[in-house]
């Protein structure tokens, strides 16, 4: 009796010995099951490209979820050599080259394959790519019923293209017949935003839409931009003489004699306080949506983020306009409004004139922020401004 006892003590320390480590290992081995759960739901979160799209100035941040994200990639073309795609279009800063081409469509994928050059260059990433964010995404006009996508790049013939919009949704049957105080508004126009859509109706957009935006030398757009505001202001918005130009005056003019502004913003004023990079951002935050006028193509449209079937330039509107309705399938529905005379030529003289006077360091420091736009669009680099 006492053996069989002895026997049965043995038996159970045996397989209490045995049990414990067994019973650790399977609670560990389900907790491991758990930790590796709780990656797996991470981590698919992320395989769902949900991206928080910051708002332009501030307030609450955009969240979409998008399970695809558009970027920029350009369709092969065989009948054009490296050579051809390297060269910048038909356009310079030095006025536009007349190039004939039987083709309006070769110009337009060599300045696409130039894009995607320099889109891939790592050494301008800061200055050609930006968030796609709701600021973009408000920039974007749409038609549904042509499936049209129109990027707003103001001083480049902007208003123009918004008729031709606003014709193609139907609210004027023409765009002579559209009052110019209907053009810019926004709650009267039928243009609806990109950002005004759901996730999917957005990422639906832009991915199957014909996609286009217009383009002018960076320098002569910025020269535009500061007349129109800041000289004649033809459409009576008052903040930009007496809000703006003040802050500007007085952060950025040398002399502060007259820090009051009584004799109005200076070109100089302005180019200062555009090239001035990082003390800029306050005041653009407390100017809001004012500054679309002179920020760079990348901040407004993200031509290197969004694949744009076209890019138009200013200096070839007579060619670009009807090649842009044709390609859109639109050319026997609306017509793009008359261009007057000359109003396309690239003035280099205007540019001397407004730039004279102004220090080599101001304007390389312009051009530093606006390299990005130089390069994606092949403008040429202003040597008779900067050397």
């Amino acid at each position: 009796m006492a053996k069989r006892r002895s026997l049965f003590f043995i038996h159970e320390r045996l397989r209490q010995h045995l049990h414990g480590p067994m019973m650790r290992r399977h609670w560990l081995l389900v907790g491991a099951c758990g930790w590796v759960l709780l990656i797996l739901m991470f981590v698919s979160k992320f395989i769902n490209f949900s991206f928080r799209m910051p708002d332009d100035y501030g307030g609450r941040p955009m969240l979409l979820n998008w399970t695809s994200l558009t970027v920029k990639t350009v369709k092969p073309v065989n009948q054009l050599s490296q050579n051809a795609a390297s060269q910048p279009p038909a356009v310079s800063s030095g006025g536009p080259t007349q190039v004939e081409l039987s083709d309006w469509e070769s110009v337009t994928v060599q300045r696409l394959q130039l894009l995607s050059s320099v889109c891939r260059n790592s050494s301008l990433w800061k200055l050609t790519h930006t968030p796609l964010r709701k600021f973009v995404l408000d920039r974007m006009f749409v038609c549904d019923k042509h499936k049209i996508l129109f990027c707003q790049t103001p001083k480049v013939g902007n208003t123009q293209w918004k008729k031709v919009l606003i014709v193609l949704n139907g609210k004027f049957s023409k765009v002579e017949d559209i009052p110019e105080n209907v053009v810019h508004d926004h709650e009267r126009n039928g243009l609806p935003r990109l950002s005004s859509m759901s996730d999917a109706e957005i990422t639906e957009r832009l991915n199957t839409y014909f996609k286009f935006f217009i383009v002018r030398d960076p320098f002569e757009r910025l020269i535009s931009a500061f007349k129109d505001k800041f000289v004649e202001n033809p459409r009576f918005e008052p903040w930009y003489k007496h809000s703006i130009a003040p802050t500007i005056i007085r952060k950025y003019r040398k002399s502060h004699r007259d820090a009051s502004g009584s004799a109005g913003l200076h070109f100089e004023d302005f180019v200062r306080y555009l090239g001035d990079e990082s003390g800029r951002k306050h005041l653009d935050h407390q100017f809001g949506e004012h500054v679309i006028h002179w920020l760079t193509y990348v901040e407004l449209c993200a031509p290197c983020d969004i694949s744009y079937d076209v890019i138009g330039h200013h200096e070839t509107l007579e060619q670009d306009a009807p090649y842009i309705l044709k390609a859109a399938g639109i050319e026997d529905l609306v017509s793009y409004p008359s261009i007057p005379k000359g109003i396309t030529l690239y003035n280099r003289t205007k540019v001397e004139h407004y730039f004279s006077g102004i220090s080599k360091r101001d304007i390389r420091r312009l051009y530093a922020c606006y390299q990005g736009d130089f390069s994606l669009f092949g403008y040429h680099r202003p040597d008779f401004l900067l050397d």
